[in-house]
């Protein structure tokens, strides 16, 4: 019977250590894309993005079997957050290329039937599958082959002890039948990890999954998450390769230290609560503070993450402001009148010039525009005008020697003059600039993104004056839906001079990040104004976010709608964004060719105008 036994499990080890076929590998490169579309044709998250997952052993652990085999490397699972679609980098399991790639299908099928992190692993991974086989019977086949070769190389039960035994033909029984088994046996040793199932236990950030009611973020337990987040640093560190001991000083810049709010969730309240105090009573509960700098006072300061700035900082508000509709993407509808958005001028803006270390770059820039602006062309038969237009002359000679015509020579009404003009491109531009509160962090050891943005605008500015083309400028922040804050920079009718370079002087970091408001507003004036182009140019360096619901699926959604109406109009819409992450989701917003992301924020200033010709040209 020893003997038996050990054959068995002799078995089982080589099965395991052979698992490898790289001759058969697929990687998650070769079919992200039709991956991708896979996903969301199955009803998938459309807002999510494709991207390669570290290999990780169930819940970080090895199990049992990988330790006595001496295999090192680790398993493929798969799983996915609100942001992320998480697929191995590579699928190499299977001797069939075929059979890998149908794995990369069918976990991306379970991924489309997730609604939210994982609580029971083995109730609801056998809910995914069931769910995923009755709504696409056309899957069964795959599955059936899926399944078939997992359970070649899985170990077996008859080389187990009992526990193990049970536990392992109680997984065989959940993968044959979804939803037969309702409790997993326990035992001594993990199980083997189940690659036809996704994650049960990824180390996702806090936050990662909203509350599937659509409601605030989930009260968590405070000690619990602080315990996981230090666990998840204790693994961080020990990953770390330490310095060598002569290296010296190792110089940190604080503000990039991470803070609890980074990773514990914050109950944002309800539209009926103060945002404000709400705000700062989370920060003050959950101790958030981070370390910034003071650039303004020899040594440092402690500002709260959610510190706001206070309402004496406020702008002159021009008018009661308007309400607009927003979309509701778990309704399907668009809700009328709930954002209110508030114009405002800047109450401090003093006239000035243009700032001593841009006017090198702007007088190139404005040399190199000046070659947009159209020819100087004659405009004939003008009623007044630097030369009598000859042509319109002699026809009115001839007219009047032949009786058709009684006036006298020389009259305004006669058309008889030409005029030299400058030609029109008939283009309008509205430039719309995030102003939220993400603005006050610092890109560099001189500037913050607030000081980028600025500069951009100021260039911009130069550049679109030089060309003569009609333009506006704006800003926007919020603070939840009422009110969302509008701050005009530069009317359309305004001339471009010192007082347009004071408002943009005086801009500062406001609150957060309601985009979608945003664009319906600068639709309005844009589709309002005469011109055969008109373009909306949209100056972001983060997420749409604000303190309520918008947070999210909700905003990200919201926005790509406020995208859409305004192209139904028949409005170019383009984002400049300096967010490294910008390409995990606006694809989404704005399309593949609608957008651009500026890898270093410092760049953003002399490559705006640049853009802005190319978009135009």
């Amino acid at each position: 019977m020893e003997e038996q036994v050990g054959a068995l499990w002799h078995r089982a080890i080589t099965r395991l250590s052979e698992r490898r076929h790289p001759f058969a590998a697929v990687t998650l490169e070769e079919v992200a894309v039709p991956i991708g579309i896979f996903f969301r044709a199955l009803g998938g998250d459309g807002g999510l993005q494709v991207e390669a997952a570290e290999a990780s052993a169930h819940g970080a652990r090895r199990g049992f079997l990988q330790r006595l085999a001496g295999l090192d490397e680790k398993v493929e699972l798969a799983w996915r957050d609100e942001r992320s679609l998480r697929l191995p980098a590579r699928i190499d399991l299977f001797p069939e290329r075929a059979l890998n790639r149908d794995l990369y299908l069918w976990l991306a099928a379970l991924a489309a039937q997730q609604t939210g992190p994982t609580r029971d692993w083995l109730v609801e991974s056998q809910d995914q599958a069931r769910r995923t086989l009755s709504r696409f019977p056309g899957l069964r086949p795959r599955y059936r082959r899926l399944l078939d070769a997992h359970l070649d190389l899985r170990p077996d039960p008859r080389a187990l002890s009992a526990d193990e035994r049970a536990r392992e033909e109680a997984i065989r029984l959940a993968l044959e039948d979804p939803g037969s088994v309702a409790r997993l046996p326990t035992a001594r040793r993990p199980p083997y990890p189940v690659v036809l199932w996704l994650h049960p236990d990824p180390d996702l950030p806090a936050g990662a999954w909203s509350d599937p009611s659509g409601g605030e973020s989930q009260d968590i337990d405070r000690d619990a998450a602080v315990e996981s987040l230090g666990e998840r640093r204790r693994r961080r560190a020990e990953r770390v390769a330490m310095p060598e001991k002569d290296q010296g000083l190792i110089t940190i810049r604080m503000e990039n230290i991470l803070t609890w709010g980074e990773h514990v969730q914050v109950d944002r309240g309800t539209d009926e609560e103060d945002d404000l105090e709400r705000a700062r009573t989370a920060a003050a509960d959950l101790d958030r503070i981070s370390v910034a700098r003071d650039r303004q006072a020899s040594g440092a300061r402690l500002k709260f993450d959610l510190d706001l700035p206070a309402e004496s900082e406020d702008d002159l508000v021009l008018s009661e402001g308007i309400l607009l509709p927003e979309w509701d993407w778990r309704k399907g509808t668009l809700c009328p009148n709930q954002c209110r958005v508030i114009p405002l001028i800047a109450a401090d803006a003093t006239p000035c010039a243009l700032p001593e270390h841009l006017r090198r770059t702007a007088h190139r820039l404005r040399h190199q525009f000046q070659a947009l602006a159209p020819a100087r062309v004659w405009q004939r038969g003008q009623c007044d005008g630097q030369e009598i237009d000859l042509d319109a002359y002699l026809r009115f000679a001839t007219d009047r020697h032949a009786g058709a015509g009684t006036s006298g020579v020389g009259t305004h009404s006669d058309g008889l003059y030409r005029d030299m003009r400058k030609g029109a491109r008939d283009l309008v531009c509205l430039l719309l600039s995030d102003l939220s509160l993400s603005t006050d962090t610092w890109v560099d050891d001189h500037a913050r993104v607030i000081d980028v943005i600025r500069d951009s605008l100021f260039l911009f500015a130069e550049s679109l004056a030089a060309t003569g083309d009609r333009f506006g400028m704006l800003g926007f922040s919020s603070r939840r839906r009422d009110p969302v804050r509008i701050h005009s920079l530069k009317d359309f009718e305004e001339p471009h001079g010192a007082v347009v370079r004071g408002r943009i002087a005086a801009i500062k970091p406001g609150y957060y990040t309601r985009m979608g408001a945003a664009i319906r507003y600068s639709t309005r004036l844009l589709a309002a104004q005469p011109g055969g182009r008109r373009l909306l140019l949209i100056l972001s360096d983060g997420k749409p976010n604000d303190l309520d619901r918008y947070e999210g699926r909700y905003g990200i959604e919201d926005t790509r709608r406020a995208v859409q109406e305004a192209r139904t109009l028949g409005l170019t819409c383009f984002c400049v964004t300096i967010d490294e992450r910008g390409n995990d989701y606006l694809p989404h917003l704005f399309g593949t060719g609608g957008y651009v992301v500026i890898r270093r924020p410092t760049e953003l200033p002399a490559r705006l105008p640049v853009l802005y010709a190319r978009l135009t040209a």
